[in-house]
């Protein structure tokens, strides 16, 4: 798994958003954001105010557990249709290596242009890139349902989310010393 923070906006209109319920200067809103962040029922509303768009490549058993997460997200991802007959499969488009036998069919399959058979025995472990827009509270959300989940991907997903954004803080709790 590949993940890549392209971008982030919207804090500082967040905090300005937060501010005005508290009357106090947006600049002085970190450590109320911080402690608000975790409180849900509406306290911590102001994360959905700050998107992020993350470059993820990530087996298709991952996205399928992914697009639960729907609310708040957009994503554009490469078209399996159109990019998987263009060139001949390696074991490094896939998560787990697969049998050289079956790569072997399936390439053979790839240069007779059988796109619907390579599709149907497409193993899934093979890798597709997305672009995501989410926000904060979508992020958080994922990090704290998926944290103990039993597929690693989802460890390794919240560990590049957390050292990609620009405000961890706001996703998963300090740990108490």
């Amino acid at each position: 798994m590949k993940l890549v923070a392209l971008e982030e906006h919207g804090r500082e209109s967040a905090l300005l958003g937060l501010s005005l319920s508290h009357r106090q200067a947006p600049e002085r809103m970190g450590p109320v954001a911080q402690r608000l962040a975790f409180l849900g029922d509406g306290h911590n509303k102001f994360l959905e105010a700050i998107a992020v768009w993350l470059d993820i490549v990530a087996p298709r058993y991952f996205w399928q557990q992914f697009d639960t997460y729907r609310v708040g997200v957009t994503r554009q991802s490469e078209s399996t249709m159109h990019t998987l007959t263009k060139r001949p499969l390696a074991q490094t488009d896939f998560a787990h290596p697969l049998p050289e036998a079956h790569l072997e069919y399936l390439n053979r399959l790839i240069a007779q242009g059988c796109w619907e058979e390579t599709k149907w025995l497409l193993p899934e472990s093979f890798l597709q890139r997305r672009i995501v827009s989410t926000n904060y509270l979508a992020l958080q959300r994922m990090v704290r349902q998926r944290a103990a989940h039993r597929l690693p991907e989802w460890r390794e997903f919240i560990d590049l989310v957390l050292a990609a954004v620009e405000h961890p803080e706001y996703l998963k709790e300090c740990e108490s010393e």
